[in-house]
């Protein structure tokens, strides 16, 4: 393995010296997890004053597949253009993007804004978790992935919590106007933090950068197929888009593994634990597509108030944040190996909890018990992220495809979180009232998190048997 740490670096270190680079690539992630919370909150207001409710799903579904696609050119961005052209084009589309929401005089081009959000927001995410190895030193890998990917949890917690306050004073626009006030401090921070230049090869020549388009439009039409089927009113329609989505994703690993210009590294395909760590990674971030539904079920079965039913969505943020600034501090693989393994498990037994005690009218006691499965859930996630980016890192030969297996993280993660939320608009559409609806999409995810188990021992097996 590449880039193994002989030591385990200090946050001060990272939070100190290796401030600017690490606060640019955690800011890139956050700014782009924030805005998609934040938004959420806001769509209620924003319909009432320019209308499209029919349209309402397509503002979350077209921003998740810009951000898929545009994911996946990372590796070839950082080879063409190198790190900091390719974070400050990132920055400069978000923050034009922003500009177009909040002038949007109708949901169509607000939709356009998001997709354009979505494309640059998901090249920013990418390059925070692709730049860890290459400017980092390796003793505070994990620690730097424990951050960048906290950044999630972080943003669960201010999006909702912003987006309410905008939407409470009728200011939705404003809103996304002060989302171009982080993009111009990030990019103050760009020259300074991250190399100029492209990345060369060994030969001292510029690497080729090669865009795996064929990969691109299969990776987008399986996303379109599974969030068409959420809208679909006929359960067969809903059959065969469902289909069709595995189908094209069937596809796409294939083509994918055929291609030399690919999204995922060559390795996922070799006999390494590389593909399992990927599996483990999109597992869990599938079961967390049960969160964006949590202020919703809030409201109508606990009948909390709109601000508590936001913080409600938060909880599952906690738990995953502050398990996941704890679990970066473990060093001995074994422990670190039987940690991962049994995180998806975790994750199932909040979610199950959430599954058993879902119904109408329910009192503050029945709130409680979901507060305690979603910080269960939260936990789950936490305890294994970082150790995860890590290995994904580390786990291949060859320095270069480093890169590219840290970049697929966030591809990964981003089209797991496509379908995951096409899934659970699904299940939720499919039942017949709220509180059934809740129960089965508690219950289908605590399953799908279950089977992750058989993805996260196949990752650390051989961490648990480290004789360390």
């Amino acid at each position: 393995m590449t880039g193994t740490a002989s030591h385990t670096g200090s946050w001060r270190e990272l939070l100190g010296r290796y401030f600017p680079t690490s606060g640019l690539l955690a800011g890139g992630v956050g700014l782009y997890a924030t805005n998609e919370f934040l938004t959420v909150s806001l769509l209620p207001s924003t319909i009432e004053d320019i209308g499209g409710e029919p349209l309402y799903a397509w503002v979350t579904t077209l921003y998740l597949i810009g951000s898929v696609v545009s994911a996946t050119t990372v590796s070839s961005m950082l080879q063409r253009i190198g790190a900091r052209s390719s974070y400050l084009l990132g920055l400069a589309t978000f923050g034009v993007a922003c500009l177009v929401c909040a002038a949007a005089p109708t949901m169509q081009i607000l939709i356009a804004g998001r997709a354009l959000q979505g494309a640059a927001g998901g090249l920013l995410a990418g390059l925070g978790y692709a730049l860890i190895n290459s400017t980092l030193p390796s003793s505070l890998w994990t620690r730097a992935s424990a951050l960048v990917s906290a950044m999630w949890g972080v943003a669960t917690l201010v999006g909702p919590a912003l987006g309410g306050l905008f939407a409470q004073f009728s200011s939705w626009r404003w809103a996304f106007a002060a989302m171009a006030i982080p993009v111009m401090l990030m990019g103050i921070l760009v020259p300074t933090a991250l190399p100029a230049g492209r990345t060369e090869t060994s030969g001292g020549k510029p690497a080729v950068a090669r865009v795996p388009i064929l990969s691109l439009l299969l990776a987008g039409a399986a996303a379109i197929a599974v969030s068409l089927a959420q809208l679909r009113q006929h359960r067969w329609e809903t059959a065969v888009l469902l289909a069709a989505s595995v189908l094209l994703a069937g596809i796409f690993v294939v083509v994918d593994w055929r291609m030399r210009a690919a999204v995922l590294p060559p390795s996922v395909f070799g006999r390494g634990p590389l593909k399992w760590i990927y599996l483990t990674i999109a597992v869990q971030m599938f079961a967390t597509m049960v969160d964006p539904y949590v202020p919703l079920f809030g409201q109508r079965l606990g009948n909390l108030h709109p601000a508590a039913a936001g913080f409600l969505g938060a909880v599952l943020a906690v738990g995953w944040t502050l398990a996941e600034l704890i679990s970066a501090s473990l060093r001995n693989p074994r422990v670190v190996g039987r940690v991962v393994a049994c995180s998806p498990l975790v994750m199932a037994l909040g979610l199950a909890l959430g599954a058993v005690t879902q119904r109408d009218n329910a009192p503050i006691g029945f709130v409680a018990l979901w507060v305690v499965g979603l910080v269960l859930a939260g936990t789950g996630m936490g305890l294994s992220w970082p150790h995860l980016s890590m290995r994904a890192m580390d786990s291949v030969d060859d320095p270069a495809e480093s890169r590219a297996a840290a970049a697929a993280i966030n591809t990964v993660q981003l089209i797991s979180a496509a379908f995951g939320a096409g899934i659970a608009g699904v299940v939720v559409n499919a039942a017949a009232d709220d509180a059934t609806a809740a129960r089965w999409l508690y219950a289908a995810f605590a399953v799908v998190a279950a089977l992750g188990v058989i993805a996260s021992c196949n990752a650390t097996r051989g961490d648990r048997r480290s004789s360390r």
